[in-house]
């Protein structure tokens, strides 16, 4: 471990036995609000300082037994050289357990997210896709202990979906399911394929963190709102009030509009949590391009030849083109089985973030 690496782990270290000791101090409690964002910086640092105090542990009991090793005869040399080893190896994984916890957090990681899944290339299909993404997402957040809410959905009479947006809560929701963005492709037989041909399609998928009202200020002389009539399927009425609402932010030409619920307030509360998630979307992206990275999130046109990852029926198969992971159990993954993809994607998007930290060293 370099001596740079050591110096930040102690100063750390100082860090969390200072906010130790003034969680001790009685005046503490007289301050809510001071209480708590101590209690969270503490919190916060505490899995390193475990981590970093593990480290020298193992590092003092393998310097130990090679010293043990030396003083040994010759029928426990072997035993304690083998100790040994095995104690340096564990450091090594520590060390780089540290890397990784020292790296900066994406401060959205923790944020509940908004997503919208919309049909793509493949007409009904596609449709029908989409609502199967839905699904597999409701379940992997229900796998999670995440509670789900529908925003807005436009159906497609024979099952699917056109598009559909719906919300995430739970903590940690950001940072798994962020990775999500991009084209998501299917190849099977549809039913309706007599002929028994392979088709092609895809769907796409956008995942914003949840925008709060102190992230992004919207002034209200920049929004367009109109209201109509709610209308189902096939034009039938669903209301005979003009509940739904339809939300123009001018300046980005971003359109919103919700008619799920059946107050005309709550509509326009939905569609506001949406422009929020877009705008915030807009202005990481702008950040992004000013600091010339390439965004994980970009969902593309639709187009099949532009895919994060493929569905395969005929085969079982899930492959995940960033990072070239398949599994052959495509029938649990639909059911919501999402974690060794996303642990493949966070553990992908680690080592991109330490190699370029390396390189800035």
């Amino acid at each position: 471990m370099s001596d740079r690496l050591f110096a930040r782990l102690d100063e750390i270290e100082r860090d969390y036995e200072e906010l130790t000791a003034s969680l001790g101090d009685p005046e503490i409690f007289s301050d809510p609000q001071r209480y708590a964002e101590t209690a969270k910086r503490h919190s916060d640092l505490a899995g390193v300082v475990e981590t970093y105090r593990t480290y020298r542990e193992v590092t003092g009991d393998a310097g130990a037994a090679r010293e043990l090793a030396r003083e040994a005869g010759a029928e426990d040399q072997t035993a304690f050289r083998a100790e040994a080893e095995g104690l340096e190896a564990r450091a090594e994984q520590l060390v780089d357990d540290l890397r990784v916890q020292l790296l900066p957090r994406d401060p959205h990681d923790d944020r509940n997210v908004i997503v919208e899944i919309r049909a793509g290339a493949g007409g009904d299909e596609a449709g029908l896709f989409a609502g199967e993404l839905y699904r597999m997402y409701t379940r992997f957040a229900e796998r999670a202990g995440w509670t789900t809410e529908q925003i807005s959905a436009s159906e497609q009479g024979i099952g699917g979906v056109k598009e559909v947006v719906f919300q995430v809560s739970g903590v940690g929701a950001y940072s798994q399911l962020k990775h999500e963005s991009g084209v998501h492709r299917v190849q099977r037989v549809p039913q309706t394929e007599s002929g028994g041909r392979i088709h092609t399609s895809t769907a796409s998928v956008a995942v914003m963190p949840e925008a709060e009202e102190v992230d992004v200020t919207i002034d209200p002389n920049d929004l367009r709102i109109d209201v109509y009539r709610s209308s189902g399927p096939g034009g039938q009425s669903v209301n005979t009030t003009d509940s739904a609402v339809r939300i123009t932010h001018e300046p980005t030409g971003l359109v919103v509009s919700c008619q799920d619920e059946k107050s005309q307030l709550q509509n326009r509360e939905k569609a506001l949590r949406i422009l929020r998630a877009r705008l915030l979307q807009l202005e990481q992206e702008r950040a992004a391009k000013e600091r010339a990275e390439a965004r994980l999130s970009q969902i593309g046109t639709g187009d099949r030849s532009e895919k994060i990852r493929t569905y395969n029926f005929p085969q079982s198969r899930v492959t995940d083109h960033r990072i070239g992971l398949s599994v052959h159990n495509l029938s649990d993954v639909m059911d919501g089985a999402l974690s060794e993809l996303l642990s493949g994607l966070v553990a992908e998007e680690q080592r991109r973030r330490l190699e370029a930290l390396a390189l800035a060293d």
